[in-house]
């Protein structure tokens, strides 16, 4: 419940800090409307074509596993202010951990083009999910039941989510105060995009702190 809770104050953070304090309203500060439903299956359409499901090109391609576990914390930034927007902080964090071990039928782990189908069923219905235009708590639950059937079909457990979506976090709150919005952010570092950077230092410091990691950020960018 601790690393609930801590994602949960995060993502509060970076949505008042990015949005404003009113985005529960579905606006920014900006006045521009917000649909984090829609960010949800666009998310997903991105994940989706991290899977070579193409029939006209790249037939023979294995999918970005790796990119595929970045989209799902993309989606799970998403998820959880959707959350936030309909329930308090408590309510927000007993639906998650109610569900947070739901497993899935199928397992992505050797790749079998034969499969694809079934694979990606499990992500287009997540998507299909975010399309109903429905918030009561039974469609919160569904879609919290299946963002955690896509995690398990591609071994993507809760801690790994949780370090991923630190990771994550620092990195928008770090891209924020650097001029992501304005367009004058940086995201090639020296020839790598910032989201892999950042996971490369999670990968030698694992249990490294929000505020550390920032700071590490930091200095990378600072040298480039």
């Amino acid at each position: 419940m601790q690393k609930i809770y801590e994602m949960l104050q995060l993502q509060n953070r970076l949505n008042n800090d990015t949005n404003g304090v009113q985005w529960r309203e579905d606006r920014t500060k900006n006045g521009k409307l917000i649909n984090w439903k829609r960010c949800i299956y666009m998310e997903t359409a991105e994940l989706i074509d991290s899977f070579p499901w193409k029939h006209w090109k790249s037939i023979d391609a294995q999918p970005d596993m790796q990119n595929v576990k970045i989209e799902l914390v993309d989606i799970w930034h998403f998820l959880m202010s959707y959350l936030l927007k309909h329930n308090p902080l408590d309510e927000a964090a007993r639906l998650i951990d109610n569900l947070k071990s739901t497993k899935s039928d199928i397992k992505i782990e050797k790749w079998d083009n034969e499969r694809i189908e079934e694979y990606l069923d499990i992500f287009e219905e997540l998507m299909a999910l975010a399309l109903v235009k429905n918030d009561g708590e039974m469609m919160q639950e569904a879609l919290l039941e299946q963002f955690f059937k896509a995690c398990d079909s591609v071994e993507l457990g809760f801690d790994e989510l949780y370090s991923l979506y630190i990771g994550k976090n620092a990195l928008n709150q770090f891209r924020q105060e650097h001029g992501y919005k304005e367009g004058t952010y940086q995201k090639d570092w020296g020839g790598k995009e910032d989201n892999v950077v950042m996971q490369e230092i999670l990968a030698q410091n694992p249990d490294i702190s929000f505020e550390d990691l920032k700071a590490k950020l930091l200095a990378i960018y600072k040298e480039l």
